[in-house]
C-alpha cells in the first residue's frame, strides 16, 4: 500500500476546508492500528511536525497522530479466507488373501504366539505435521505489529486545533453594519446585519483604540440618519399641507 503523496495531501486539505472528513486506510507502517483498517482524517498540521495527520480510527473515539507513510487513500482489496483442508483419508485395508490348499503349514505354537504378541502391540502415533513457520495465518498480515506494544508507546492525544477564527465587522455607505465569521478558509457565518449600537458597545468592551476607530463611523451614520429624518419630516409637512388644501 503506497503512502500519501503531496497531491493527495493537498486533496485532503481541500476536503477538510470544505467541511468533510475524508477516509484513509492504514499501511503496514502504522503503529498501533492493523494494516488495512480505515479511519477519518479530522485535521492536518505541518509536515515538519512529523506525525502531523490527525486520524480517528474506525470504531474508536480516540484521535491519533500519524505520518504520511502510515496512511493511504487507496482502499486495500478484501482478503479471501483460505479454504479448509480436507480431512486425510485413511488407507483402505487390503482384502485378506484366501487360504488355498497349497498354503504353507501352520507355524508351531511358540512362533504363532510370538507373532500374535507382535501384532497386538499398539502402533506408534503419527507425528503431527508442523505448520510452516514462514506462512502467515489467514487474514493476518505478516507486517502487522502487536497492538499491545503500540499502546504502550503511543498514547492518544487531543486533536490539534484546525486554525483560529476571524470575525469581521463591515459598515457600508449608508452606515449599516454587518458581521461575518471564518475559521481557516471556511466561512461559517455569512454577512449578517447587526445594530450600530451593538457594534459601539462591543468596540468599547474590546479596547479603547477599537472604540476610538469605530466611534467616528457611528457618528457619521448618526448624522446621516438625522439628516434623513429631517428630510422625511419636511416631505411629510409638505404632503400634509397639500392634503389640507384639498380639504378633508
Amino acid at each position: 500500500m503506497s503512502p500519501l503523496s503531496s497531491d493527495e495531501l493537498r486533496e485532503l486539505r481541500e476536503e477538510l476546508s470544505a467541511g468533510t472528513t475524508p477516509t484513509v486506510w492504514f499501511t503496514g507502517s502504522a503503529v498501533g492500528v492493523p494494516e488495512g483498517r480505515s479511519g477519518k482524517v479530522v485535521a492536518l498540521g505541518e509536515p515538519a511536525e512529523g506525525d502531523f495527520i490527525q486520524v480517528r480510527p474506525a470504531g474508536s473515539k480516540d484521535v491519533l497522530s500519524f505520518s504520511a507513510t502510515e496512511v493511504t487513500k487507496i482502499k486495500p482489496p478484501r482478503k479471501k479466507a483460505a479454504p479448509p483442508e480436507p480431512p486425510a483419508k485413511r488407507p483402505a485395508k487390503p482384502p485378506a488373501k484366501p487360504r488355498t490348499a497349497d498354503a504353507p503349514p501352520a507355524k508351531p505354537p511358540v512362533e504363532r504366539a510370538k507373532a500374535t504378541a507382535e501384532q497386538a502391540k499398539p502402533a506408534a502415533p503419527a507425528k503431527p505435521r508442523a505448520a510452516a513457520a514462514s506462512a502467515p495465518a489467514p487474514g493476518v498480515s505478516a507486517s502487522a505489529k502487536p497492538a499491545g506494544a503500540a499502546v504502550a508507546r503511543r498514547k492518544p492525544r487531543q486533536a490539534k486545533p484546525i486554525g483560529g477564527a476571524t470575525v469581521m465587522l463591515t459598515a457600508d455607505q449608508d452606515g449599516q453594519w454587518s458581521v461575518e465569521v471564518s475559521t481557516g478558509k471556511k466561512r461559517v457565518v455569512r454577512p449578517t446585519p447587526v445594530a450600530a449600537n451593538a457594534v459601539a458597545q462591543a468596540a468599547k468592551a474590546l479596547h479603547d483604540d477599537v472604540a476610538a476607530a469605530v466611534e467616528p463611523l457611528i457618528d457619521a451614520a448618526r448624522e446621516q440618519q438625522r439628516a434623513r429624518v429631517e428630510q422625511l419630516r419636511a416631505e411629510l409637512a409638505a404632503a400634509q399641507a397639500a392634503l389640507d388644501e384639498l380639504g378633508s
